[in-house]
């Protein structure tokens, strides 16, 4: 089936065809040097970038048109779509693919585990019928409506990341995607250098509510201390349907047990008034909890909730997050852990945690590589020392760092705890190899602006 014709995006986005219209477009896509056969390259226009720039050379890689607002020089007579803006095309689009849509829609929203949950959403909802889901974290202004505008007509569900790290982010894109579904995982101090408290938080986060379609359903974290806020700003927003996972007595979705396996998490729960043991394929505490409120969603998707437990234990991590590599060293071998994606407080005690569960091989350490954890506003120096605390409790053996922020962390260890500090990613990455014996199980972790996947890059390199 066929995503966009001609004619329709023309319609779709108030263009004007030029060149060739009777083409059919298999996907879209706003970055040239990723185009498939088929897509449709829009061209958007940024601060560093103009993609204009690049509409000939995305033709000539596969694109059967180009949105546009200028026709580039050399493309006269090329495929194109001519319109006011091209991000107010894209928006367009995103809208009719929603209105021609019958799919039920999942948008899923919080401070950490948005992605992990997104994708687990998509496992479980891939196996009961036709499901699109946003790819990696394509979860803002112009992530939204490109996942929106690749949703293909026929599918059956549908899941959507929406992130934000200011109020009012959320509501266009909320309203964009029309969810029958929102789901929050948690309210932490993320973000918090352009938040005055957690309270403002959960508030911008509650701002998912407004998109939701009348009818519809939330899912918020009962264990949360916001959760009262959410819950009565769901209800303010006019949505009657309030449910809740965690290991409150009064959660829809509750977690009775949870053992973290170096491979997997194992689950024991019950879902109201029904036991559920299942797995998910992803070791950590986190990953259980998130775990009973995807269950939720897919129930109130209309789908089947113990079908969708079962699925879990096929889950993966996603890249950046979570990913397990061994690696030949000097001999043996080392286990990496790739948290490089992003970082928090709560997500680096989570990550901290989960190595606990990881088994060395002989002789082998447990050992942290932190970079920086950003936007945390004045209380970054306390936040960051306070990840000792969480070291110490998970007894790990050796914490390395990276970063003015993780000096602080680096201080505050004890000698027999305290590994190198490095001033930056790329200084520690030409240094951690010095530190790695085989054996050991390493954790790397760190906000995505401390570049720590150079740090995974050089250990993966043996």
């Amino acid at each position: 089936m066929s995503l966009w014709k001609a004619a329709e995006t023309q319609a779709a986005t108030h263009g004007t065809l030029m060149g060739a219209s009777d083409w059919t477009a298999e996907g879209v896509s706003i970055d040239s040097r990723s185009i498939a056969a088929g897509d449709l390259f829009i061209a958007l226009s940024g601060p560093n970038h103009d993609g204009h720039d690049h509409v000939k050379a995305a033709i000539e890689a596969g694109a059967v048109a180009a949105l546009v607002h200028k026709v580039p020089e050399g493309c006269d007579g090329l495929p194109l779509v001519l319109v006011t803006d091209t991000m107010t095309g894209l928006q367009n689009l995103a809208g009719a693919a929603r209105a021609r849509s019958n799919a039920r829609i999942v948008a899923v929203t919080g401070s950490v585990g948005k992605t992990g949950t997104k994708e687990m959403l998509a496992l479980a909802l891939s196996r009961q019928g036709k499901t699109h889901y946003s790819v990696g974290s394509f979860n803002n202004h112009w992530g939204v409506p490109l996942s929106l505008a690749r949703m293909p007509a026929d599918c059956v569900f549908a899941v959507f990341e929406l992130g934000m790290n200011h109020a009012g982010e959320l509501i266009p894109l909320t309203k964009m995607v029309r969810p029958h579904v929102a789901l929050i995982t948690t309210i932490e101090a993320v973000h918090s250098a352009f938040f005055a408290t957690t309270e403002d938080i959960a508030d911008a986060k509650a701002e998912i509510f407004l998109g939701v379609e009348a009818g519809g359903t939330v899912i918020l974290p009962r264990d949360n201390r916001h959760f009262r806020r959410l819950a009565a700003a769901a209800k303010t927003a006019g949505i009657s349907h309030r449910q809740s996972f965690g290991s409150h007595i009064d959660a829809d979705a509750r977690m009775l047990d949870c053992a973290v396996d170096p491979d997997d998490t194992a689950v024991f729960a019950l879902l109201r008034d029904h036991a559920l043991a299942f797995r998910v394929g992803v070791p950590g505490l986190h990953w259980g909890m998130n775990a009973l409120a995807v269950l939720l969603a897919v129930e109130a998707l209309g789908g089947n909730a113990e079908k969708a437990s079962q699925s879990l234990a096929a889950m993966c991590p996603p890249k950046g997050r979570g990913e397990r590599h061994v690696v030949a060293w000097k001999g043996g071998s080392i286990e990496v852990i790739d948290e490089s994606y992003n970082a928090s407080p709560v997500s680096m005690k989570a990550a901290i945690a989960t190595l606990a569960a990881a088994r060395p091989g002989k002789g082998g350490r447990r050992i942290a590589v932190l970079g920086d954890m950003l936007e945390l506003g004045d209380s970054a120096p306390a936040l960051h020392t306070h990840l000792a605390e969480a070291a110490a409790l998970w007894n790990t053996d050796l914490v390395c760092t990276a970063g003015p922020l993780m000096a602080h962390l680096h201080q505050a260890l004890p000698a027999t705890r305290r590994g190198i500090h490095a001033a930056n990613s790329t200084e520690l990455a030409g240094l951690i190899k010095t530190v790695i014996k085989p054996g050991d199980v390493v954790v790397v972790k760190g906000s995505a602006g401390s570049r720590m996947a150079q740090v995974v890059k050089a250990l993966l390199e043996g």
